[in-house]
C-alpha cells in the first residue's frame, strides 16, 4: 500500500498564512550586506541572558558612581594643586571623556564578539581572548596571551591599589593618634611602619572570607563610614572657602606637572575593571548609548571629581595634602571622626577589592591542586597576597602620592586605555571607518597611554628617590 508520506512532493497545508517564513537553514544566505544588517538580526546576547537578579538602570548607575567614591577622589585636590585650577578643570574633563570612550569601545567589542560566537556575555579577559581568536588569521595565535595579559593587568592593578590602601590607613591613623601620643609626631616614619605591621594580622584574617555574600556587612560599614567622612570633609572645605582668595591660586603651573596630574586622576577615575560585570548583569542594552547608564554615570562622576578638585585646592591652596582629609585640623574632634571613619571605610573595602585578584589567580591554579587541599591552598594563597601587599606598602614608606601616581601610570593607563584601544583595532580590522579614522583615533589613545606610563612613572620615581 502506498502511503502519502512516501512521496516528498505530497504534502498537506495546515494553518496556512499569507506571510511566508523562510526556514532556518545555514545554506540560505541573506543578500543584505553585513554592514547594513543589524548584529541583533543574527544573535542578540541580551535575549539569551538568564539572570536571577538582573541589574536595573538605577542599580547599575549607583554601582558606577559608588565605585568612584573611594580613596581616589580624596587625592583629586592634590592633582589640581599640581596642575592649577584651569588646567585641572580642563584636564579632568578630558580624562573623563577618555575613560568613558574606552569603556564604550570595550563594551561594543564585547557585544560584537558575543554575536560572533553566540555567547550571552563575556568578561574583560574573555573579550580580549575572543577578539583575537575571531580576528585576522595572523593574530589568532595571540588569543591566549591577550587573555592572560588582561588577567595579569587586572590582578596587578587591584593588588597595587590595595598597597595604596594600606599606606593611606597608616598615614590616616598617624594623624588621628598624633595629638594624643607625642612620640608618633616625632618619629612618624617608624610609626607608619609599625601601624602597617599591626594591621597585617587583621587583614590576613579578614581576607580568608571566600564568599562575596559574607562581605556584605563589611561593604555596608564601608559605605556608611565613607559617607560620614565625605560629609564632614565637605563641611570643612566650605568653611575654608570663606577665607580663600582665588588670586592666590594657580590657574596653571608648568608642563612637567601634566604626567603627575594625569597619573593621579586616572588612578582615581578609572574603574574599567567593574564595567564588564555591570554590563553583563543587565538584561537590556541600556548600559551604553544615549543617555545610557555609562554616559549618565560618568557625567556624574566627572562632575564630582571636578567639584572636589576645584573646591579642595581653592580651600587649602598650596597647603593641599596628598589626600584632602589630611588637611583637616587633627586637634578637633570632628576632624578626628573623619580620620577614624575614612580609615574604617578603606579597611573594610579592602576585602571586597581583594576578591578580584584572588579569584583570577585561583581560576588559573585550582585545577593543578587536589580537591582535598583546596582549602589549605586558599589560605596560603590569600595569606601570601596580603603579606606581599603590606610589603609593598612598607617599602613605599610615607610616599602615598608616589604610589598613587605609579599605580595610575603603570597599571590603569595600560588596563583602562591601552588594552581597549588595541581590542578596538582588532575587532574592527576590516572596517576602520572613513579614511581609517578609527585606527588613527586608537593610535592617539595608545600614545596617551604610553605617555602616561613612561612620563608618569619617571616623575613618580623621581619623587621617591
Amino acid at each position: 500500500m502506498v502511503k502519502k508520506n512516501d512521496f516528498p512532493s505530497t504534502f498537506t497545508i495546515d494553518n496556512f498564512s499569507s506571510t511566508a517564513t523562510l526556514a532556518n537553514n545555514d545554506q540560505i544566505k541573506s543578500p543584505v550586506s553585513p554592514s547594513k544588517a543589524s548584529l541583533h538580526d543574527e544573535y542578540n546576547p541580551y535575549d539569551n541572558r538568564s539572570l536571577e537578579h538582573p541589574n536595573t538602570f538605577l542599580g547599575a548607575l549607583i554601582h558606577i558612581v559608588k565605585a568612584s567614591l573611594g580613596l581616589g577622589i580624596l587625592s583629586i585636590p592634590r592633582a589640581f594643586r599640581t596642575a592649577g585650577l584651569l588646567v585641572g578643570f580642563i584636564g579632568t574633563v578630558i580624562i573623563g571623556l577618555i575613560c568613558t570612550h574606552t569603556v564604550h569601545i570595550l563594551v561594543r567589542a564585547s557585544q560584537k564578539v558575543c554575536v560572533k560566537i553566540k555567547a550571552p556575555s563575556l568578561d574583560f579577559a574573555e573579550t580580549a581572548e575572543e577578539t583575537f581568536k575571531t580576528g585576522p588569521a595572523f593574530l589568532r595565535g595571540w588569543s591566549s596571551f591577550a587573555r592572560n595579559f588582561v588577567d595579569i593587568a587586572l590582578a596587578a592593578t587591584h593588588l597595587l591599589g590595595l598597597a595604596v590602601y594600606v599606606v593611606f590607613i597608616a598615614e590616616t591613623l598617624l594623624k588621628l593618634f598624633s595629638p594624643y601620643y607625642e612620640p608618633i609626631a616625632e618619629s612618624s616614619t617608624e610609626w607608619s611602619l609599625y601601624i602597617k605591621l599591626m594591621i597585617l594580622l587583621p587583614l590576613i584574617l579578614c581576607c580568608q572570607i571566600k564568599e562575596l555574600k559574607h562581605l556584605v556587612p563589611f561593604s555596608f560599614i564601608a559605605n556608611v563610614t565613607m559617607i560620614t567622612a565625605f560629609s564632614i570633609t565637605l563641611y570643612y572645605m566650605i568653611q575654608e572657602m570663606k577665607y580663600a582668595d582665588i588670586s592666590e591660586r594657580n590657574l596653571a603651573t608648568n608642563i612637567t606637572a601634566i604626567p603627575s596630574f594625569f597619573s593621579t586622576v586616572i588612578f582615581a577615575m578609572e574603574g574599567i575593571g567593574t564595567v564588564m560585570p555591570l554590563e553583563n548583569s543587565m538584561e537590556n542594552g541600556k548600559f551604553i548609548g544615549c543617555p545610557g547608564v555609562l554616559n549618565f554615570g560618568m557625567t556624574i562622576v566627572t562632575a564630582m571629581f571636578v567639584g572636589m578638585g576645584f573646591c579642595g585646592y581653592y580651600s587649602f591652596g598650596e597647603a593641599t595634602e596628598v589626600t584632602i582629609t589630611q588637611n583637616l585640623p587633627s586637634e578637633e574632634i570632628l576632624a578626628q571622626v573623619v580620620q577614624g571613619c575614612i580609615s574604617a571605610s578603606v579597611f573594610f573595602s579592602f576585602m571586597l577589592i581583594f576578591y578580584v585578584p584572588v579569584d583570577i589567580c585561583w581560576r588559573k591554579i585550582h585545577h593543578r591542586i587536589s580537591k582535598e587541599k583546596h582549602n589549605l591552598a586558599h589560605i596560603i594563597m590569600r595569606t601570601l597576597f596580603v603579606v606581599a601587599i603590606v610589603t609593598v606598602a612598607a617599602a613605599a614608606g610615607k610616599h602615598l602620592d608616589t604610589l598613587i601616581q605609579l599605580v595610575g601610570a603603570v597599571c590603569l593607563s595600560t588596563l583602562g586605555i591601552l588594552i581597549p584601544a588595541v581590542i578596538d583595532i582588532v575587532i574592527n580590522w576590516n572596517d576602520w571607518g572613513v579614511w581609517n579614522w578609527s585606527l588613527y583615533k586608537n593610535f592617539l589613545l595608545i600614545f596617551c597611554s604610553l605617555f602616561g606610563l613612561v612620563c608618569g612613572s619617571y616623575f613618580a620615581l623621581e619623587q621617591f628617590f
